[in-house]
């Protein structure tokens, strides 16, 4: 059975990246460089798809290329409880940024509140907030 063999442009496609992206994997150890051949191209495999692919969606989770390249180093399989412990990292971050926008939130909403009741010539209380204390 032949592998198929494609350039980095149809690898880019085909992973739903740009050539700079593959570029950018590659100097980061992400993914490897084939060898050029003697006045040749060189040529990537469905598994290169794969791996930029992996990368992608990695970092649609809100893993960092490092994490990534950690998660990488244990593809394969007999790692299972390395990856989790990232995982549970990763989440228990996750959560430190919901639970910091949530507080964000609240905090932005009340003033919009406390702004929408100001009349008169009282200041804003937005730019009150903004401005810290006087």
């Amino acid at each position: 059975m032949t592998q198929e063999c494609f350039t980095i442009g149809v690898l880019a496609k085909r992973a739903g990246v740009n050539v700079e992206t593959i570029r950018f994997y590659q100097r980061r150890g992400l993914l490897t460089e084939p060898d050029r051949p003697l006045k040749g191209v060189r040529r990537y495999a469905e598994r290169d798809v794969q791996r930029v692919r992996f990368i992608k969606q990695g970092q649609k989770l809100g893993f960092s290329l490092d994490e990534l390249t950690e998660l990488l180093s244990l593809e394969d399989g007999q790692h299972c409880r390395e990856a989790r412990d990232i995982a549970l990292k990763k989440l228990s971050s996750i959560r430190e940024r919901i639970e910091g926008l949530r507080t964000m939130e609240k905090a932005l909403s009340d003033l919009a509140e406390r702004c929408s009741q100001n009349t008169g010539a009282v200041s804003c209380p937005i730019i009150l907030a903004l401005l810290g204390p006087s």
